[in-house]
Formats: C-alpha cells, sequence, structure tokens
C-alpha cells in the first residue's frame, strides 16, 4: 500500500480526486496480483455474505450454544413495530441489524469478520440499514466496503484490531471508526470528512475493555456492536456536518494503542475481570463448566 496513515489516504485521495473506496480498491489489486474485477467481486460475495447473516438474525433461531444470548435483534425489530423507538427508526433499525449478524455469530452462522468476529455487527448494521434507507446500490456499497477497509488497513498497522491485544476499543473501537469513516463517503463527504469520522468515533470507544463473560463472543460483546452501529452513525453525522476531529485521527490511533498497551491483562480478552468477573458473570462461568456439550449428548 501506498499510505501508512489516514491523513496520506486523504491526502492521496484528494490528489487523484478518488474516494478512498476506488483508491483502496486500486491499492489491493495492485497489492494482491489481481485484477480489480477479481477484488472487486471478491468483496462483493462478502456483502452477500453480511446481507445473509441480516436476513438470518431477524428471522431464524438465533439462541446460543451456552443459551446465554439469542433473537435480542429480533425483539428490537419487534417493539420497534409496536411502538417508537427512543433513537428513531433508522438508527434502531442499525441497531438490530448489527444485533442480528453478532447473535449469527454467537450462534455458529457464517459471518464476515469486520475486523473480528467479535465486532461483525457493526458493519453490517449501518451498511444495510443505510443502503434500504437511502436507496444505494450493491456496487455503492462494495465500494464502501473498500473505504472501511482501508481504514481497517491504517488502524490495523499502527494499533491493533484484536481485543486479546488492545481491549475492545481495539475490535469494536475500530469497527465504529471504519463503518463511520465508509458512511462519511457514502453519503458524500470528502476524505477528509471521511478521516475525521473515524477520529470522532474512535475517540468515544478508547479505554473499553475486552472482558467477555465465560471467555465467549457473547455478553457484552453482541451489546455493544448494537451501540457501536448508533455511534457510528452519530460520527458520521457530526463529520458532515462539519465537526472536526480536533486530535488528528492518526493521533487518536496511536492513542488507542498507547491505551491498549497499558491495559491490565485481566482486561483484554482473558475473562479475569471486568462484566466477567463479576459475581453473576463468576455464577455463569461456573454453570457453562457443568454444562455437557450438546454435539457429546
Amino acid at each position: 500500500m501506498q499510505f501508512r496513515t489516514l491523513e496520506q489516504l486523504a491526502a492521496q485521495c484528494t490528489e487523484r480526486s478518488m474516494t478512498l473506496g476506488h483508491y483502496m480498491l486500486e491499492q489491493q489489486s495492485t497489492e494482491s496480483g489481481r485484477s480489480p474485477e477479481q477484488e472487486f467481486a471478491t468483496m462483493s460475495a462478502y456483502y452477500d455474505i453480511m446481507r445473509e447473516a441480516v436476513e438470518r438474525g431477524l428471522t431464524e433461531d438465533t439462541t446460543s450454544r451456552s443459551g446465554l444470548t439469542g433473537r435480542d435483534a429480533q425483539r428490537v425489530m419487534a417493539f420497534g413495530a409496536v411502538q417508537e423507538l427512543s433513537l428513531g427508526p433508522a438508527a434502531g433499525e442499525a441497531m438490530a441489524y448489527a444485533l442480528a449478524v453478532s447473535e449469527v455469530n454467537a450462534s455458529m452462522g457464517r459471518i464476515i469478520a469486520t475486523p473480528t468476529a467479535g465486532s461483525c455487527g457493526i458493519i453490517p448494521g449501518v451498511f444495510l440499514s443505510c443502503q434500504k434507507r437511502f436507496g444505494w446500490s450493491d456496487e455503492q456499497m462494495v465500494y464502501g466496503l473498500f473505504a472501511a477497509g482501508a481504514i481497517g488497513y491504517v488502524i490495523a498497522n499502527n494499533a491493533f484490531v484484536s481485543g486479546a491485544e488492545g481491549g475492545c476499543q481495539a475490535e469494536v473501537g475500530s469497527a465504529i471508526g471504519m463503518a463511520a469513516g465508509a458512511l462519511t463517503e457514502l453519503r458524500g463527504g470528502t476524505p477528509a470528512q471521511a478521516v475525521h469520522a473515524v477520529g470522532l468515533a474512535l475517540k468515544n470507544s478508547l479505554g473499553l475493555i475486552c472482558d467477555p463473560v465465560g471467555g465467549l463472543v457473547e455478553i457484552p460483546c453482541i451489546i455493544r456492536n448494537g451501540f457501536g452501529a448508533v455511534t457510528a452513525l452519530a460520527a458520521a453525522d457530526m463529520a458532515l456536518a462539519g465537526v472536526r476531529s480536533v486530535i488528528p485521527s492518526d493521533e487518536v490511533i496511536g492513542v488507542m494503542l498507547e491505551v491498549g498497551s497499558s491495559m491490565p491483562e485481566k482486561h483484554r480478552e482473558t475473562a479475569q475481570g471486568g462484566l466477567a468477573q463479576t459475581p453473576t458473570g463468576r455464577k455463569i462461568m461456573r454453570n457453562l463448566r457443568m454444562k455437557p456439550d450438546p454435539e457429546e449428548s
């Protein structure tokens, strides 16, 4: 890749009058040696899987093997059908879609890691709900995924996207930033505005620990995906309105690296701290250890 920072990415896109999505497709093709058409087809297939995950999460039984989670996306959609959501229908739908994909993941369904399985619901939640709302084509959405990929590339190479390395800020936080920046571009924002959206989103996620109850990607992971989709919408709106990330987005990524590196091990996906070690969290863990594997029954 010819860029290592978000500043470089925005500058190169502006200089060449290209969107982040189109530029990333070009860069990915050069990097892989595959044609742009091949790379686009691969990403398009990924988007189809995201759509399938949303549909499955809203219509099928997503009860996880542990029995701890499932069907919350359907509960949100059902509630929104009979009462007005405080978030409004658009943000509520994004939240429900994000929950749906995360529940499909927890119930051993097929998802796309964006950038990880633990944060797999945020980008699909934002993308699929906004496509329905604004009438965008699948082609536009695929370019949006390339834009999100460019942002994720910078984050991964300057900080981390793994909860085991940097806490949930690295997983859910990165996904929120990727979704916010890509959505800003999809709605007609400039490369600079897209980059500001990333910084605004990441600043709101700094310090988020990774504390999965029972060591499973369920509690609180699924709920954080729902909240993350809503945060991405807010960050994109702020950036499109002209709100700037006063601390440059690349510096925010640096802070995420600093915070994650200094985070205690017990708050980095070990289930040794946070919600996992509350009285209820410990009780759930004990019950899981005594529960027979359904595949062995």
